[in-house]
């Protein structure tokens, strides 16, 4: 049988529309799924805040963490094809970091994340904690790209320093009294762990080898456990129908699919294009504490449209930077 060899090179010439094709469909379902996230987020400080009025910050957690395990535990019961963990089909060592790896980013960035973040809105005006803790976007985008090749180094510096000034206007321009004093120090600096825990969780789930249904439900399982010690300590306040359920909202919405889409985004997006979208969450739950009767100084509403300005920039220089990159430029 004769082979004619001007057709051989036709082959892989057709595969290069599918491959786009399948790298469009990815990204298109990571915007989706970063975008229910974003959504969800929004709501978390305005349903925390009305629930912190009334309870303390333990039980508030304790049914969060209750109604984030309920969704992780279906979605996993539910989950027909899971991620295998690195290292599973290696030595039992090597999937034994492995696993304890993947607990340690789970336990940070679902655990220390929202129990930080939960202390600063108790601790501090809500709509300021809100503001420093969503500041994790512009923590991650300055990570991805000081590890990569940005295109402008010095203007990215300049930018991420006049997010951080944005902070500090927030914090030093919100309140009448010395944010130093008591309570708000120790908010600020919670709502300050939170950013810098879901930063680290952002960051790294991506390059994990595991399914978020994996690696979420036992983190959400020992979020009840020390969430439910903490409430014992506390005293426990019986929570009415409506509370319950805003309190259960607050883990199966924001926390358990909030936390799920974002991971499901994560590990779909490989050219970073997912972070501007997490700048949106900031702004969008802004203007519901505001439309709630919340409200900021002249000096810390300077500060926010320093934040999330710096925010955007930052994300869309390292979209641009992993673009050159992928192009080979």
């Amino acid at each position: 049988m004769s082979h004619d060899p001007a057709e051989q090179p036709s082959a892989p010439l057709s595969l290069a529309p599918e491959s786009r094709s399948r790298s469009s469909a990815a990204l298109g379902a990571a915007l989706t799924f970063a975008l229910g996230a974003v959504a969800l987020w929004a709501t978390n400080a305005l349903v925390g805040k009305t629930l912190l009025a009334s309870y303390p910050v333990s039980q508030v957690q304790f049914l969060q963490f209750c109604g984030a395990a309920l969704v992780f535990a279906l979605i996993r019961l539910t989950s027909t094809s899971p991620y295998p963990l690195a290292g599973e089909r290696g030595s039992a060592r090597s999937a034994g970091n492995a696993t304890l790896a993947a607990f340690a980013v789970g336990f940070l960035g679902l655990v220390g994340t929202m129990v930080l973040q939960y202390i600063g809105f108790a601790s501090m005006p809500v709509i300021e904690a809100n503001l420093v803790a969503y500041t994790w976007p512009l923590m991650t985008a300055a990570a991805v790209i000081l590890l990569g090749r940005p295109r402008r180094p010095l203007l990215l510096g300049l930018v991420a320093a006049v997010g951080f000034v944005g902070v500090a206007l927030v914090i030093s321009g919100g309140r009448a009294q010395p944010w130093l004093e008591g309570g708000s120090l120790v908010g600020y600096l919670a709502a300050f762990g939170s950013a810098l825990c879901m930063a680290f969780y952002s960051f790294a789930v991506g390059r994990l080898a595991i399914s978020p249904d994996r690696l979420l439900l036992p983190s959400a399982l020992i979020g009840v456990a020390l969430t439910f010690a903490w409430c014992l300590h506390d005293g426990v306040v019986r929570p009415t129908g409506a509370h319950l359920l805003l309190g259960l909202y607050l883990g199966a919405g924001p926390m358990g699919l909030g936390y799920y889409f974002w991971s499901r985004a994560a590990k779909l997006d490989h050219g970073g294009r997912i972070a501007v979208v997490a700048y949106l969450t900031p702004i969008a739950s802004t203007f519901l504490l505001t439309l709630s009767g919340e409200s900021l100084s002249m000096t810390a509403v300077a500060g926010a449209v320093l934040v999330i300005g710096s925010c955007l920039a930052v994300g869309i220089e390292g979209m641009e930077t992993r673009d050159d990159v992928q192009n080979g430029r």
